[in-house]
């Protein structure tokens, strides 16, 4: 598999494994804020969408046509991170299929040297390659599917690296009730503050 093949394959899995987390859950729970800063599993999928129109677009002179305005400099603080009423699941999970596509475009035409410029990035960083693109989009992805592993979890319990793969023992699941007892414990014990 030559290297943006490979890019590629790992772009693809985060993009999947966040899309996932979306599965059999109300609209209720995928837009749910479960943070203090309002993390949501639909907003996370919102977000990947923005990120990937921005960073496989404009940097590469590809500009998204019609990109909507929370994908902007002039959006309101966080307005790419939650589905507001107006847009339901599907037109968010289809409005991601179409950025995932016009950034499957762009992958497909580019070498993996092609020059882009990110101008949001320090001008000591901004002249890039596609490579180095793929790379930063894949660890950001990967990270928002983190935070969406976590949310899922809170949400309904819920565990899983990908579909059909939960990258967990297997042990009953009484058997986490007293894992997670033994962890409050420890935590307690460890911190001066709280020992008797």
């Amino acid at each position: 598999m030559d290297e943006k093949a490979l890019l590629h394959r790992y772009l693809n899995e985060a993009r999947d494994a966040l899309l996932w987390k979306l599965d059999g859950l109300s609209e209720y729970d995928v837009r749910r804020p479960l943070t203090p800063t309002g993390t949501n599993l639909l907003g996370l999928v919102k977000h990947a969408a923005g990120v990937e129109l921005n960073y496989f677009g404009r940097v590469f002179g590809r500009p998204f046509p019609g990109a909507p305005l929370w994908s902007t400099a002039q959006a309101l603080p966080a307005s790419d991170m939650y589905a507001s009423l107006d847009e339901s699941r599907e037109s968010v999970v289809a409005f991601y299929g179409r950025v995932r596509a016009y950034a499957d475009e762009t992958i497909a035409a580019l070498p993996v040297d092609a020059p882009g410029v990110v101008p949001w990035w320090s001008e000591s960083r901004r002249a890039v390659s596609l490579r180095e693109v793929l790379l930063d989009v894949i660890v950001e992805l990967h990270r928002h599917a983190g935070h969406a592993d976590v949310v899922r979890e809170l949400v309904d319990g819920a565990v899983g690296m990908q579909d059909g793969n939960t990258n967990m023992p297997e042990v009953e699941a009484s058997w986490w009730a007293g894992h997670h007892a033994r962890l409050e414990e420890i935590a307690a014990a460890a911190d001066p503050a709280l020992r008797g």
